[in-house]
């Protein structure tokens, strides 16, 4: 084999092992089926040498899996080319039923041979650190709103009803403190609910202290702080969005970014008939869920309040400027299209759809410091 060939390294990464299958360059070449190895980075490293005497590129990829992305840092690290494609992307004949390891590793390094993947954006250390402390304040939040329905079900369980709005204020919490169970037993599960909802309130307060700390020396910072001009995006949904998505001028346009995010309806056509249905839902659920939120701020009449005046202090007016565009477009919008009777969670999804160009603009008036 000629030592400037190249070779197409497909690799099925799990816990403990990694199984190895090699395809050349040439389309219609053989590809074979090079083995297993333990998933430890000194036998990845022997596995690389060995390949660098048959060809003079190598070219990995690898499923994004819960193994994480220390495979493609060690393999940039060394210089070669490593691409980390997601499952759901991965072209599958519909009646292929037979599925190993060493099948999975042969199709990879087929497909990516004939480059029919798409490799998924790999985030920095840095900012994969900031998108786990990310997640696990929205996991905190799911775990709050467990805790909050297990209590509220145990008192309706037995009677026990809060006349007020149960929407956890000081006067809620007034109530559950005076709150008697008929007997010491339930007394006690009672107490423990309450104890378990307050923990996870303080988990929650102690991950979002830890993010405004975390977030003063990370080079997206400026980027945060922009995107917090726009009505609907506060520090929570500014930094998760950006940890979610990294670097947004990575689109050539907010038609990408849109797709990308699975905000843009789905289609099915044929012929002459054309057939548009829900939202494709692909890419990155923690970011669209985020944006959906941010997107119901635009039901109320366009206003600058005095918080985004506060969140405005210091920024470029250029920048403040496409807030306000954003909020007169994106108001007038969902009272056109509530006018002319559509749901309102199809709406609030179509103003997520075009906020995302104006976060995409915005994102491109920011002049960021290069990564460490």
């Amino acid at each position: 084999m000629s030592k400037s060939s190249i070779l197409f390294v497909g690799m099925d990464v799990h816990k403990e092992t990694i199984d190895v299958a090699i395809a050349t360059n040439r389309l219609n070449g053989k590809v074979r089926h090079f083995g297993q190895i333990p998933n430890r980075i000194d036998v990845i490293d022997k596995l690389v040498a060995k390949l660098k005497r048959e060809a003079g590129t190598l070219k990995f990829v690898y499923e994004a899996g819960p193994c994480g992305f220390g495979l493609y840092r060690h393999l940039t690290r060394k210089k070669h080319q490593c691409a980390v494609v997601a499952p759901s992307l991965i072209p599958k004949k519909p009646g292929d039923r037979v599925k190993t390891d060493r099948r999975d590793a042969i199709r990879l390094a087929q497909l990516y041979r004939a480059g029919d993947l798409t490799p998924v954006y790999v985030p920095d250390v840095d900012d994969e650190a900031i998108r786990d402390l990310s997640r696990a304040r929205e996991d905190a939040m799911i775990d709050q709103k467990a805790a909050r329905q297990r209590l509220k079900s145990f008192l309706l369980r037995h009677g026990i009803r809060y006349e007020g709005r149960a929407n956890w204020s000081e006067r809620h919490l007034r109530w559950l403190a005076n709150a008697i169970m008929p007997t010491p037993a339930q007394q006690i599960v009672f107490q423990e609910y309450v104890n378990t909802v307050t923990e996870r309130t303080h988990r929650i307060e102690r991950l979002e202290l830890m993010l405004k700390e975390q977030i003063k020396g990370w080079h997206f910072a400026p980027v945060v702080n922009a995107l917090q001009t726009m009505r609907g995006i506060r520090f929570i949904n500014a930094v998760s969005i950006i940890a979610e998505l990294g670097d947004l001028t990575r689109f050539d346009n907010p038609r990408q970014l849109m797709c990308f995010l699975g905000l843009v309806p789905s289609q099915h056509s044929s012929g002459e008939r054309t057939r548009l249905g829900p939202i494709t839902k692909s890419g990155n659920r923690h970011a669209r869920r985020y944006l959906v939120e941010a997107a119901w701020a635009y039901r109320y009449q366009a206003k600058v309040s005095r918080e985004i005046q506060l969140r405005q202090e210091n920024i470029p007016i250029r920048i403040r400027d496409i807030a306000w565009k954003a909020q007169i477009r994106l108001c007038a919008r969902y009272r056109k299209l509530a006018a002319r009777g559509k749901n309102r969670n199809i709406v609030v999804v179509a103003i997520a759809r075009e906020l995302v160009a104006f976060m995409w603009d915005i994102a491109h008036q920011v002049h960021l410091k290069p990564a460490r």
